[in-house]
């Protein structure tokens, strides 16, 4: 018998998770900065750069992903 298994649906072959060994908070930069080969520490600065120029709206956004992935 054929062992069907269903294809990835997402494009880049890779999924996303919380790295919260290696993360500060909830390890959202850290799961970022592993899914998209950034480091970190540059994604920390952008989220609080961001927050700073942004009225809050990046602390909104990391507490959700934080919340809803894995």
């Amino acid at each position: 018998m054929n062992d069907i298994r269903p294809q990835s649906t997402n494009p880049l072959g890779r999924e996303f998770h919380l790295d919260r060994p290696n993360g500060k908070l909830m390890g959202v930069c850290s799961g970022l900065g592993r899914y998209f080969g950034i480091d970190p520490m540059w994604l920390r600065i952008g989220f609080v750069a961001t927050t700073l120029l942004g009225f809050g709206l990046p602390v909104i956004l990391y507490l959700a992903i934080g919340l809803i992935a894995d």
